[in-house]
């Protein structure tokens, strides 16, 4: 069994991890911190979990983290690159739900984050764990960064036009809507049902932290230089989110199906659906799926595709399991084969 320890376990990305551990055949749940519920029963907190856990929160103590085989960060930025040089130390696997390790420039990171990075010495050494693409690196990785959900949902959604050089890479737009849930489980008034409920919105359009973490991963994806347009929105929703995303073609005569059903033949992920469908976000509602569908307009020289995943399970909690299992040599599916939660 896999002795794992979830640091930040208060939050919405926290809790549905530990719902998909608790579930897991290998996995013994050993920690969870958090220092505003010290002492308090973890089932107390979440009543969904009552008869599976008798938990309680303690603080984030490195020496006894440093007893688990594995330790999920899902705390916000900037709290895991303070305490993952000890654990990696002690012997410690890490995957970090946050932004800490996800992009390889210090100075960019530290630009769009505000804050000055605490161990850019890892930086490089951290895989980054979007499954699809860095399969072999992760097998062999001690510190994984988890994707973003924003970042999921587009990479997989342009990757095999880029892979093949299809498209112009000036020419990328994401149009991406999400839940409420990406915000997180805080108190601020702009998300409180009567401040979100009945209303739609585009947000952080001037920039937005994903954007560079997106732009990384689509250039490593063409071998160049890629700056992608990329434009958030909140949805009135809990979960899900929708990218719709479109790029010119510089290619003809392209069976685009084929493209994607060949590219994610092997992903069990990564569902390309049927040609002329139209992916709903319910449809992988408490999944670790992402649904895609591929459209050319008109037959003109516009791509658009259709993206959609669980911002909390594929976008965050459910990529980190998929992250651990190859990591610890296990079947890449284990424990995630749950179906779709309707209505």
């Amino acid at each position: 069994m896999i002795k794992v320890g979830v640091v930040g376990a208060t939050g919405y990305t926290g809790v549905e991890l530990i719902r998909i551990l608790l579930g897991h055949p290998q996995v013994q749940l050993q920690v969870v911190t958090s220092r505003g519920e010290r002492g308090q029963r973890l089932d107390a907190l979440f009543p969904n979990l009552r008869g599976n856990t008798d938990l309680v929160f303690t603080d984030p103590d490195v020496s006894v983290l440093s007893g688990c085989d594995l330790v999920f960060f899902a705390t916000p930025n900037g709290v895991a690159m303070t305490m993952v040089p000890q654990l990696l130390a002690a012997g410690v696997k890490v995957i970090d739900l946050a932004a800490d390790f996800r992009i390889k420039d210090r100075k960019l990171w530290e630009r769009w984050y505000g804050m000055e990075h605490a161990c850019p010495q890892l930086l490089e050494q951290a895989v980054y764990g979007l499954c699809e693409v860095n399969r072999q690196a992760i097998r062999g990785a001690s510190l994984v960064a988890n994707p973003g959900c924003y970042p999921t949902a587009v990479q997989l959604g342009f990757l095999p036009l880029l892979e093949q050089g299809l498209v112009d890479v000036h020419s990328l737009v994401a149009d991406c809507k999400s839940g409420v849930s990406g915000a997180g489980r805080k108190a601020e008034v702009g998300f409180l049902l009567c401040e979100t409920s009945e209303t739609f919105k585009a947000y952080g359009v001037a920039g937005h932290r994903h954007l560079p973490e997106i732009a990384q991963g689509l250039t490593l994806a063409a071998g160049r230089e890629v700056d992608p347009t990329f434009v958030p929105h909140l949805t009135p929703m809990i979960r899900g989110i929708h990218a719709t995303l479109y790029a010119d073609m510089v290619a003809k005569d392209v069976d685009l199906q084929e493209l994607y059903e060949q590219r994610y033949r092997q992903e069990a992920f990564v569902d390309v659906m049927p040609k002329g469908s139209h992916p709903e976000t319910r449809s992988v509602r408490g999944t670790n799926l992402t649904r895609l569908a591929i459209f050319r307009p008109q037959g003109g020289k516009r791509v658009v595709v259709l993206s959609v995943i669980d911002n909390l399970v594929k976008g965050a909690a459910g990529q980190a399991v998929q992250n651990m299992n190859l990591m610890f040599g296990l079947e890449e599916t284990a424990g995630l084969l749950g179906v779709a939660v309707l209505p």
